[in-house]
């Protein structure tokens, strides 16, 4: 996957960041978010909240899906430095964080039993409603 396709460690994750190029850092936060389990989530989270305000949309928006993979991983995160990151991007003015921000928030609601200030919980419902129709559907229950 971009800079990572042959596999990564810690120093090339702060190799790409340093050199800050929008096109190699988009992958940063999906390649330690996916494998936060590898790494420390202090290590993880501090990255991912630098990203999250990165000028360059898609590295955003990959930071902030980022906090939900992290948050299905460790089930925690520190809620009190993420909740307001992942509430803003609720905002953001591109439309790709924001949805990046809903599915988190999601994610958040599921793994944490959080729920992030500004999302309307009827998605998570809606979703679960939806998951039990088709196991009806499909007479999985």
């Amino acid at each position: 996957m971009g800079p990572f396709s042959s596999g990564w460690t810690e120093a090339d994750v702060e190799a790409v960041i340093a050199r800050g190029d929008p096109e190699e850092l988009l992958y940063v936060p999906i390649v330690i978010g996916m494998n936060a389990d590898d790494c420390d989530r202090d290590w993880v989270e501090r990255i991912l909240i630098d990203l999250s305000s990165h000028p360059h949309f898609n590295v955003r928006s990959n930071a902030i899906l980022g906090f939900g993979h992290t948050a299905r991983t460790y089930r925690t995160l520190s809620l009190d430095k993420v909740l307001p990151i992942i509430s803003g991007a609720l905002t953001d003015p591109h439309q790709d964080v924001r949805d990046q921000a809903n599915d988190t928030a999601n994610d958040l609601l599921i793994y944490l039993g959080v729920v992030v200030p500004g999302y309307d919980v009827r998605h998570t419902e809606a979703f679960f409603d939806a998951v039990a129709a088709f196991k009806r559907q499909h007479h999985l229950e």
